[in-house]
């Protein structure tokens, strides 16, 4: 019988079946291979004149993970002051980390923030009032500072990830620039780094038009600038009939615009990008356990021992999320979203939580919406793959009291490694008084 779950992993329904028997359910499990090819193409998409790939450490922060992407060769990516220190614990140094925040850092949090950029920490300002922090700081013009550009146009998976258009608040805007270059210039700070990011899973396309727009912005505002961030929010495909963004050809078109923006003003710039999802997604799976089964008058649910508490995309975004169902003993697999293992059985996928969203079937309005599969039996397995970016680190794991889950990695050599212990119940109430 067929055991492979798709053609992109290495993971298999044995693998499955011992992280499920000997870990318990629910369990995330990553495939370093997976991650590691990831990394691989990412380091290998075309480029004029160097690239930096930084992981964006949002996706996915566990230890073992950045380890395992810093030593491919990655930087990283990170959102606050905590993400830095996480990144540095898992011995990263501050020079291969940049911090691109929403965030103001006063008292002694400014102590932390100055002492990292000494050290060697990159920071993209966001804003006028980050901006005029930073110009306040003793050494400012010494401290690697780039900007963030609100371009104004945007594009993502949902509204919500939509990270540039006029309904978001990211980065500097553009009817800001002129202000933002004069007040460094007046204290000798240039802006070596512009960037900006336009969303996460949004339309390809705009992606590539993305990089026509920043550069027409360093060309008329940044004279001084050696290196264009381009952003990350590369789209990936987690269901069959999804096109993921071709990173390559993405990769020829910023290319040949840079070689272009040389031949017209004589400045080689270095290109940067900043994948999270075209990293991990592909590369995790959340490994549950069929508890129950009941039908109402219009619909079959197949319940599972862990859903929104785990991956409340579908509940945030509409996503879609595969789903394989696997004999208990892991000896095949059942049905698949993947390949040709199809079923004639059709059932919402809905987990224990009370919340009448948590499933992971949802249609972009929150619908409960049937998938077909082979009717599982109670003890099977229940695996929702593309879950290995933003479901461990987003995720609402103690809603209804449920504790954060274990997160496992299939080695390159084939070992079953625990690279977090599923929280107890005394950890989740340890800081109450």
């Amino acid at each position: 019988m067929e055991n492979i779950l798709n053609s992109f992993s290495n993971i298999d329904s044995q693998n499955i079946a011992q992280a499920a028997n000997n870990y318990g359910t629910p369990v995330y499990v990553y495939d370093e291979t997976a991650i590691l090819q990831r990394c691989k193409e990412a380091l290998e998409m075309p480029n004029a004149y160097g690239l930096t790939v930084r992981y964006a450490m949002k996706a996915n922060s566990n230890r073992s993970v950045l380890k395992t992407i810093s030593a491919a060769g990655l930087h990283i990516d990170a959102s606050s002051l905590n993400e830095v220190m996480r990144a540095h614990m898992a011995e990263i140094p501050y020079n291969n980390i940049m911090l691109t925040t929403q965030e103001i850092y006063e008292g002694a949090d400014r102590l932390i923030f100055e002492e990292m950029l000494r050290s060697g920490l990159s920071y993209s300002v966001c804003s006028l009032r980050q901006l005029g922090i930073i110009l306040d700081m003793e050494s400012a013009e010494q401290y690697e500072i780039g900007i963030r550009i609100h371009p104004g146009v945007g594009s993502g998976e949902s509204i919500t990830r939509n990270t540039g258009d006029e309904y978001a608040c990211f980065g500097v805007h553009l009817m800001d620039i002129e202000e933002a270059v004069n007040l460094a210039s007046q204290r000798g700070v240039l802006f070596k780094y512009v960037h900006v990011h336009i969303g996460s899973g949004g339309d390809p396309l705009v992606w590539q038009q993305n990089i026509d727009n920043e550069l027409s912005i360093i060309k008329k505002y940044f004279p001084h600038a050696e290196t264009v961030n381009f952003g990350g929010g590369l789209k990936v495909a987690r269901m069959p009939d999804e096109k993921a963004a071709d990173i390559n050809e993405l990769g020829q078109y910023a290319k040949m615009r840079i070689e272009e923006f040389f031949a017209d003003t004589g400045r080689k710039l270095k290109m940067e990008i900043e994948p999270g999802t075209y990293i991990m997604a592909n590369s995790g799976y959340a490994v549950t356990r069929v508890i129950d089964k009941k039908r109402t008058a219009l619909l079959d649910f197949v319940i599972i021992d862990g859903s929104m508490e785990i991956n409340s995309r579908p509940l945030l975004y509409g996503s879609r999320h595969p789903i394989y169902i696997i004999a208990a003993d892991g000896s095949h697999v059942k049905s698949s979203d993947w390949g040709d293992i199809p079923g004639d059985f059709e059932a919402v996928v809905a987990g224990r939580c009370c919340e009448s969203g948590d499933c992971q079937t949802l249609d972009s309005e929150g619908k409960p919406i049937p998938r077909s599969m082979v009717e599982p039996d109670i003890g099977d397995i229940a695996v929702i793959g593309g879950t290995g970016a933003y479901c461990s680190a987003m995720t609402p794991f103690n809603y209804n009291s449920h504790t954060q889950i274990a997160e496992l990695m299939l080695t390159s050599q084939g070992t079953l490694e625990i690279i977090r212990r599923r929280q107890t119940l005394a950890q989740m109430l340890e800081n109450e008084v």
